[in-house]
C-alpha cells in the first residue's frame, strides 16, 4: 500500500504531532507499505538542518522536508507565513506524487488536508484521512484570532465542510472532539469517524526502567522537595493562573515545587505571574529532546496539566499519556469530559479539577505528597491505563484496522 503522511513536524523536532506522525509511518513501513512523509524544514523550536532526514532507510518512510522560512510561533503573521508556505509546498508535491492509496493528513498547520484533497483530485481512488489534533477554525474563534461568527469565520467552515465532503474517513483523540467535528461538518453520514488517543511508545517507556536520573533537576530551589510537573507546550489552551494561585499557597510548605518544562505563547504570561507573586518554588525550564522525558517526568511526584474551559472538543491535552507511561500520578484542571477526565474516571489515575480552583489543587498536591499509599495507588492505575488504552501497543492496531477498512473500498 502507497501512503502518505502530511504534517508540517517531524522528527527530530520535539513536537509531539511529528512524533505520532513518525510513530505510525515507522510503524506501516515495518509492515511493509511504501511510506512517504511530507513536513516542513522550519520547526516548533528549532529548524532541520538541511538534508536531516531525507534519506529513507530501506525500510523505513521516505522523508521529504519541504521548505518553510522557520519564523516561529512569537506571533500570528509569523506563524501564518510558516502555515502558508507549507500548505503552498505540500500541496505542489501531493500533486506530483504517484497515486496513493491512503493520505493522512493532520492538522499542523491548519486546513493541510488541503494537500491532500488536491491528490484525491487528481487520483479519485485515494482514500483520504483527516487525523485532527485541534479544531479549526473553532480553535481560532476560542482564543481570538479570528472573529467568531466573522466573514473569516464563515469561509473557513464553508471550506471546512467541503473538504469534508471529500474526506472518507476522521480521526479525532476523544469523543467530544468527534462530536463537534461530525455536528458541525459533516454532511449526510460522511466522512466516518472513530476516537483513536494519542500514546507513548512502549519502547521508549518500559516498567522497569534503567536509569531515572536527569541532569537537569540541579536548580537549587528543587533540592529535596517533591515537584510537581508541567511537561510540554503553554499553548492558548492551557492556562496558568490557577496553577500560579495554587503554587502560592503552597510556598509557605517549602517542600514543594512546580517545575515547568517546554515553552509556549502562554510561557512569557507565567514567568510575569512568578515575578509578580514572588514564586521563588516556581522552576522554569526549556523544551528537552523526546528520549529524556521519561526521566523528568520520573522525577515528579505528579503530572500537571491545564485546559481552558472553551478547548474542550477542540484539542485533546497530549501531556496525558507521557503521565501514564511513567505511573505518574495526574493533577488535571480543566472541563469535563475531556480525554483527560475521562482517563482519571476510569482508571483513578489522578485528581480532575475544574479551572479556578487553587485551594483544590493546592490540596490535591498535599494529600500526594504526604499519603504514600494514595501516590503509590495512583501510580499502578496510571501505568494500567497506558498499557491498556494509550500505547503504542494499543492504538497503532486500531490504524491497522483503519488501514484495512480503507483497502476494502479501494
Amino acid at each position: 500500500m502507497r501512503v502518505t503522511l502530511v504534517n508540517l513536524f517531524y522528527p527530530p523536532d520535539v513536537a509531539a504531532s511529528g512524533t505520532f506522525v513518525a510513530s505510525l509511518a515507522e510503524h506501516r513501513a515495518s509492515m511493509g507499505d511504501d511510506v512517504t512523509v511530507v513536513c516542513g524544514s522550519g520547526a516548533y523550536v528549532r529548524a532541520v538542518p538541511p538534508g536531516e532526514g531525507r534519506s529513507r532507510r530501506s525500510t523505513g518512510p521516505r522523508v521529504r522536508r519541504m521548505w518553510t522560512p522557520g519564523l516561529g510561533k512569537a506571533s500570528t503573521p509569523r506563524r501564518l507565513a510558516d502555515y502558508l508556505t507549507f500548505l503552498v509546498a505540500a500541496t505542489v508535491r501531493l500533486i506530483t506524487l504517484p497515486r496513493q492509496d491512503v493520505v493522512i493528513a493532520m492538522t499542523s498547520p491548519p486546513f493541510a488536508h488541503v494537500a491532500a484533497i488536491a491528490h484525491r483530485l487528481l487520483h479519485p481512488g485515494t482514500r483520504v484521512v483527516f487525523w485532527c489534533h485541534d479544531v479549526y477554525p473553532d480553535a481560532a474563534e476560542e482564543y481570538g484570532t479570528i472573529r467568531r461568527g466573522g466573514a473569516v469565520s464563515r469561509m473557513l467552515r464553508r471550506l471546512q465542510r467541503w473538504l469534508f465532503a471529500r474526506t472518507d474517513h476522521v480521526v479525532a483523540l476523544d469523543d467530544a472532539m468527534l462530536r463537534r467535528l461530525l455536528s458541525q461538518y459533516a454532511r449526510a453520514g460522511r466522512p466516518t469517524g472513530s476516537v483513536i488517543p494519542n500514546w507513548e511508545p512502549m519502547a521508549l517507556f518500559p516498567a522497569e526502567p534503567d536509569d531515572d536520573r536527569w541532569a537537569g533537576y540541579d536548580a537549587p530551589v528543587l533540592a529535596g522537595r517533591d515537584v510537581v510537573l508541567y511537561l510540554g507546550n503553554l499553548g492558548y489552551g492551557h492556562p496558568v493562573g490557577t496553577i500560579a494561585d495554587a503554587a502560592r499557597e503552597l510556598a509557605a510548605d517549602r517542600d514543594v515545587s512546580f517545575l515547568f518544562v517546554g515553552g509556549g505563547v502562554r510561557s512569557p504570561e507565567l514567568a510575569d505571574a512568578v515575578r509578580r507573586r514572588g514564586l521563588d518554588d516556581v522552576v522554569l525550564h526549556d523544551y528537552v529532546p523526546k528520549q529524556v522525558t521519561p526521566s523528568v517526568l520520573r522525577g515528579s511526584i505528579a503530572a500537571l496539566i491545564s485546559l481552558d474551559d472553551g478547548s474542550l472538543g477542540i484539542m485533546s491535552p497530549c501531556k496525558l499519556h507521557g503521565a501514564l507511561a511513567t505511573g505518574r500520578p495526574v493533577i488535571y484542571i480543566g472541563p469535563s469530559g475531556t480525554n483527560v477526565d475521562e482517563a482519571i474516571a476510569t482508571y483513578g489515575c489522578g485528581v480532575s479539577l475544574r479551572q479556578g480552583d487553587a485551594a483544590g489543587l493546592a490540596e490535591a498536591v498535599r494529600r500526594l505528597r504526604d499519603d504514600r499509599e494514595l501516590r503509590e495507588e495512583q501510580s499502578r492505575n496510571a501505568r494500567k491505563a497506558f498499557e491498556e488504552a494509550y500505547s503504542d501497543a494499543r492504538t497503532l492496531p486500531q490504524f491497522d484496522a483503519l488501514f484495512d477498512a480503507l483497502a476494502g473500498r479501494m
